[in-house]
C-alpha cells in the first residue's frame, strides 16, 4: 500500500480526458501519463461553452490564446441570456454576466435596487457586461495581451476540435503517451475480484496497459466507476426532468453576421434551446424533458426556432442525445476517479460541465497521492467535495426554474412543485425573503457558484424580497457604485470593438504575449 503514484492512465479522450491528461503532465513532470482511447469513438460535442476558469486552465498549461481561437472555431462568452424564463413574453430577458458587481460585498446593493430601481433590470444596472452584450462587444481590444480582459470572459468553443487541439499539444509539448485500443478487460489485483485496485488494462490493440492511479473520462459509459465497480447513479430526474436534447450546427446568413457575446437559452413550454455563436457557425440545441415532451414534438419545437431566428433553406437533421440527469454516489473509488460524463451530466444550462472537469482535474493535480497509502484519505475529501458540488449546481439550476410564473405546460407547474425541490433551496429562498444572498450562505472557500450568481439569477427571475433596512446597508455607497457601473458602460461601448472584429484581428495577428 506504501507503492509510489507513478503511472497515470486516463482512459477516454475527448475534452474531460486530454485536459486531465494535460494538467497532469504539467503539474508533475516525472510522472508518466498515458491517455488509452478508443479509436473511432466521436465525441458527444455538446458542451461548447466555458467559464472564465477556462482562461486559468488553458494558461497553466502552455497553451497559445491565439492558436486556441484559431484552432477551435472559438468566440468569447461573456455570460449568459435568459429570454422567456419568468412569464414567456417577448419582454421576458434578463442577463447572467460574468463580471461581478460594481462595488459587490461593500454596500447592500440588492436593497438599494429594490427600494429605488426596482423597474430596472438588477443585472443592467449593477454591471457594465449586460450592456457590452446587448451590443455585441468583445471584452477585450487589439492591444490587450492573451488571457487579459478588460470584461471577465470565457469562450464558446468546437467541442471536437478542441479536443483535437488538446490531444496535439499533450502528445507534442507534454509528453502525454496516447494509445488508440479498445479496452477489452479490466485486471484487477485480486482476480476476479471487483473491489481490489485495478492494476491494468487489456486492450485488444496494444496489449496490457499497468498503471498505478486510472482516470476514468469514458463518458457515460463510466467503464471503471460506474461498470467495473458498480459505483451507484444517483438520479436527478426527479428534480431536474431534462434527459434528452437534439443538437444542430448552422451556418449565419452571411460571413459577416454578428456573433453574439452570450450563450442565450430560451424557454421552451417543455425545456428550453441553447444559441451559442462560433465564428464559422452557430451551435443550437433544445434540451427537454421526454416525461412531458415526445421526440417527435421536440423537433418541431426545435425547427420553429430555427426559422424564427433567420435559418431558412434545408436544415440539416438534428443529433439526439438522450441522457439521466444526476452523478455517481462516489467519484473517486479504490485507484480509480471519474473526470466528465463518467461522474455525471446535468443539463448544461450555465455550463457547468467543462467548469467541473477543470475543477476535478485542478484538484487531481493539486493532491494527488504520492503513495497508494495516502490515496484512500484523498479519496474521501474528493468524493465529500464533490457531492457537494453537484449538489450546488443542482440547486442552482433549479432555481431558474423554480421561480417562473410561466403556465402553458405541466413542465413549468412540476417544477415549481415543492416536491421536487431540495429543502435546503427551500430554506434558502425562505431566508432571501427578507436579506440577499450573501457570502455568509455559501461558506466554502471555492464556492461552485457564488452569492453574486444566486443574486444575478434570483432578481433576473423577478423574486422581489422586502429588506427592512440596515445600518450596513449603505445606501448611498450603493447609489455611487451603480453610478461608477454606468460610467463604466459609456466608457468601455465605444472603445471595444465588435465581437467578429475582434475575433477576425486575432485570427489574422494574434495577440501580445501576456
Amino acid at each position: 500500500m506504501s507503492n509510489p503514484i507513478e503511472h497515470v492512465v486516463v482512459v477516454g479522450g475527448g475534452s474531460a480526458g486530454w485536459l486531465t491528461a494535460a494538467i497532469l503532465a504539467v503539474e508533475h513532470p516525472r510522472l508518466t501519463v498515458t491517455l488509452v482511447e478508443s479509436p473511432g469513438v466521436p465525441p458527444i460535442g455538446v458542451g461548447e461553452g466555458t467559464w472564465p476558469s477556462m482562461r486559468e486552465t488553458l494558461q497553466r498549461i502552455g497553451v497559445s490564446e491565439a492558436a486556441f481561437f484559431r484552432e477551435c472555431d472559438a468566440a468569447f462568452k461573456q455570460g449568459s441570456r435568459f429570454d422567456r424564463w419568468v412569464d414567456g413574453s417577448d419582454a421576458d430577458v434578463y442577463f447572467h454576466p460574468f463580471s461581478l458587481p460594481q462595488g459587490y460585498g461593500d454596500a447592500n446593493l440588492a436593497a438599494a435596487w429594490q427600494h429605488g430601481h426596482r423597474d430596472v433590470p438588477f443585472a443592467d444596472l449593477v454591471s457594465y457586461q449586460p450592456h457590452l452584450c446587448q451590443q455585441g462587444r468583445a471584452p477585450k481590444q487589439p492591444q490587450t495581451p492573451e488571457y487579459a480582459g478588460v470584461a471577465n470572459y470565457g469562450y464558446h468553443l468546437d467541442a471536437g476540435k478542441f479536443g483535437a487541439f488538446l490531444q496535439k499539444h499533450c502528445t507534442e509539448q507534454l509528453r502525454v503517451r496516447h494509445v488508440l485500443a479498445h479496452v477489452v478487460d479490466i485486471i484487477s489485483t485480486d482476480a476476479g475480484d471487483a473491489t481490489g485496485d485495478i492494476q491494468a488494462l487489456r486492450t485488444r490493440e496494444a496489449g496490457v496497459v499497468e498503471g498505478d492511479l486510472f482516470v476514468d473520462c469514458t463518458g457515460m459509459a463510466s467503464l471503471l466507476l460506474g461498470r467495473h465497480y458498480g459505483v451507484p447513479f444517483v438520479s436527478q430526474r426527479d428534480v431536474l426532468f431534462n434527459d434528452r436534447a437534439l443538437a444542430v450546427q448552422v451556418p449565419y446568413p452571411a460571413h459577416d453576421a454578428p456573433i453574439a457575446s452570450q450563450t442565450t437559452s430560451t424557454a421552451q413550454s417543455c425545456g428550453w434551446i441553447w444559441d451559442i455563436g462560433l465564428p464559422a457557425r452557430r451551435g443550437i440545441g433544445y434540451v427537454y424533458s421526454s416525461a412531458h415532451c415526445t421526440d417527435d414534438a421536440a423537433e418541431q419545437t426545435l425547427r420553429a426556432y430555427l426559422s424564427a431566428t433567420g435559418i431558412e433553406g434545408d436544415i440539416p437533421a438534428p443529433r439526439k442525445i438522450a441522457f439521466d440527469p444526476g452523478y455517481r454516489a462516489r467519484f473517486w473509488e479504490r485507484n480509480v476517479v471519474a473526470i466528465g460524463l463518467s461522474a455525471g451530466f446535468i443539463e448544461p444550462l450555465e455550463a457547468s460541465a467543462l467548469a467541473l472537469v477543470e475543477l476535478s482535474a485542478a484538484w487531481l493535480a493539486d493532491d494527488l497521492p504520492a503513495t497508494r497509502a495516502q490515496m484512500d484519505t484523498i479519496a474521501a475529501r474528493f468524493n465529500e467535495a464533490f457531492t457537494y458540488r453537484w449538489e450546488r449546481i443542482i440547486d442552482f439550476l433549479k432555481l431558474h426554474y423554480v421561480l417562473s410564473r410561466r403556465t402553458d405546460s405541466a413542465y413549468w407547474l412540476d417544477h415549481r412543485a415543492a416536491r421536487t425541490q431540495s429543502p435546503r433551496l427551500r430554506e434558502l429562498l425562505a431566508l432571501w425573503r427578507t436579506r440577499a444572498p450573501s457570502r455568509r450562505d455559501f461558506p466554502r472557500i471555492e464556492e461552485i457558484f457564488p452569492s453574486a450568481s444566486w443574486q444575478y439569477i434570483l432578481y433576473g427571475m423577478g423574486f422581489r424580497p422586502e429588506f427592512s433596512g440596515r445600518a450596513s446597508d449603505l445606501p448611498d455607497a450603493a447609489a455611487q457604485y451603480f453610478r461608477e457601473a454606468a460610467r463604466l458602460t459609456a466608457r468601455m461601448l465605444p472603445l471595444l470593438p465588435a465581437n467578429r472584429a475582434m475575433l477576425d484581428h486575432i485570427r489574422d495577428y494574434g495577440m501580445p504575449a501576456p
